[in-house]
């Protein structure tokens, strides 16, 4: 339409056609801080050459890492920082290439972790609860396992030569790292006492076992292959790997007896006689020991069950390396492999303390993941690792209300040229921040164990907060519906990439693509 039936005057007009002219936009836009960071981002686009193959494949999971989580936690960082705290990034959030990811289960609107880790490493969708097995699977039911166990990257990265690595922070038997190196009809069967009898007795193996005779179990599913495997086993979990008795506790055990099996083997000791070279490690001074230039198998096992949160890790018994320092090591580890490696990294504690109804604990841990993301770029080769970062479901975790720009994420609501906390309809105030469903309102001060929510049952109705300060990280925020625990959530997740091969991350996908990208930057098999 052209401008003179619009009724504008003729100078105007002319003013307007020149300053719409190429390369004469007014400088006040051109000189604009936003103007100038989106031009320089579009160039390093453009000069951008992946190329198609990759020595090293990192895969990161941020369990329950949702967008919403994304964006709260890049806020969060930013205000630490002094800053508003909106312009922030976290450290993969500047990778070139990102999808959304569509979570569901073949059998789940909303997702479990089991299924979703299963895709992620597997290249097709199963049911919930389920590790490593197709959808033909019965869950529960051991009978169904045989036939309908898929190859994961792991494995056939194994296959390949490369060396391998699992790292999280929950127990490295829980669904999302199990995922990676077992098959097992049901993600609780972490330990033989976790496991029904008849399970037992037809032969089907707990998960604990499984990661510990890894090699030998490949070797059998693929006759003629020979693995030297896994390289780098770091997490939480010891209580599935030893005897059910107060003899074998661990010098930082918390428990009176740290061991759940009732088969009375310790399969930490039967890992160190399979692997007489390699180092089994239990706390921060026995970690800070290994010597990655001389040390080819680590296997590590922080804590009777998770480790702690990020924001709790001072307080652990004999402490605890941080995501980061866990991510460095195993790759200075690694990296000594010429053939390359592939290495699974999970932040498992975003999801609990989600689960907890906690935002603090769940954004400092999405903080301290993005951090090791970041050692995993500076100590890697941009042009021959592939990075991949993504969650395997998002959480019913909700970013509300309209504060002001720089309002304290974990804050009361204060409105646009306001001081004052805004009111709701029941004169109340509320936060940014909440939950769609939970346990919902917990005012526990300095607390930085979000577990410790579930002392108490479900709080329904609001709460006046006038006197809470939110921002404390033992404060739980609101939820809408009570529940005994905080849900998942269906909605896409992203995937975000850079190195070799990072160009196929773009669109809409099913989660099962990412094994496929994983598959054609390392040649895991033929296409």
């Amino acid at each position: 339409m052209k401008l003179k039936t619009l009724g504008i005057a003729s100078t105007l007009t002319v003013a307007i056609s020149s300053a719409l002219q190429a390369d004469t936009l007014p400088s006040y836009q051109t000189d604009n801080a936003w103007y100038q960071d989106a031009q320089s981002r579009l160039a390093e686009k453009l000069n951008r050459n992946t190329g198609a193959k990759a020595k090293n494949v990192i895969l990161f999971v941020g369990d329950g890492m949702g967008i919403s989580t994304l964006t709260a936690a890049r806020i969060l960082e930013g205000q630490k920082a002094g800053n508003n705290g909106e312009e922030s990034y976290l450290s993969f959030e500047r990778f070139p290439y990102t999808a959304l990811v569509k979570t569901y289960n073949v059998d789940a609107q909303t997702p479990d972790s089991a299924g979703t880790m299963t895709a992620m490493v597997s290249g097709l969708k199963t049911d919930v609860g389920v590790i490593g097995i197709d959808e033909d699977v019965v869950r529960g039911d051991c009978s169904s396992v045989a036939g309908n166990e898929v190859a994961t990257a792991l494995e056939l990265a194994e296959i390949k030569g490369l060396s391998t690595g699992i790292i999280s922070t929950a127990r490295i038997t829980h669904a999302t790292p199990a995922a990676v190196y077992a098959k097992s009809a049901d993600r609780n069967w972490e330990d033989v006492s976790d496991m029904p009898e008849a399970a037992i007795t037809a032969g089907c193996k707990d998960i604990a076992d499984q990661l510990v005779n890894f090699e030998s179990n490949l070797e059998a599913r693929y006759v003629g292959t020979d693995v030297d495997g896994i390289d780098v086993v770091m997490g939480g979990g010891r209580r599935h790997f030893l005897p059910k008795d107060e003899a074998y506790n661990s010098p930082d055990a918390s428990s009176s007896v740290e061991g759940d099996r009732t088969d009375s083997r310790d399969l930490t000791a039967e890992w160190q006689t399979l692997y007489e070279d390699g180092v089994y490690v239990y706390d921060q001074t026995g970690f800070d020991a290994i010597d990655p230039s001389t040390t080819n198998k680590v296997f590590a096992l922080f804590n009777e069950s998770h480790m702690q949160y990020e924001a709790d890790r001072a307080n652990d018994i004999a402490g605890e390396p941080s995501l980061s320092q866990m991510t460095e090591k195993a790759i200075q580890v690694l990296k000594k492999n010429s053939k390359g490696f592939f290495l699974t990294v999970e932040s498992g504690r975003i999801d609990h303390a989600h689960h907890a109804g906690n935002a603090s604990g769940a954004l400092n841990d999405t903080i301290e993941f993005a951090k090791a993301v970041q050692a995993a770029v500076d100590s890697t080769n941009p042009e021959e690792t592939l990075i991949l970062v993504t969650a395997d479901h998002s959480h019913v975790f909700t970013i509300a209300g309209y504060p002001k720009r720089g309002n304290p994420i974990l804050g009361k609501v204060v409105g646009v040229g306001s001081t004052e906390p805004s009111l709701a309809s029941d004169g109340m105030p509320y936060t940014t921040v909440g939950y769609t469903n939970g346990l919902g309102f917990r005012d526990l001060g300095d607390e930085t164990d979000s577990d410790a929510s579930y002392a108490d049952g479900p709080v329904t109705g609001r709460v006046d907060l006038t006197a809470v300060d939110t921002t404390a990280p033992g404060y739980h925020q609101e939820a809408l519906v009570p529940l005994s625990s905080e849900t998942h959530a269906g909605e896409d997740i992203s995937l975000h990439a850079t190195g070799p091969g990072s160009n196929l991350v773009q669109g809409v996908v099913e989660q099962s693509n990412i094994f496929h990208v994983i598959n054609k930057a390392l040649g895991l098999i033929s296409q």
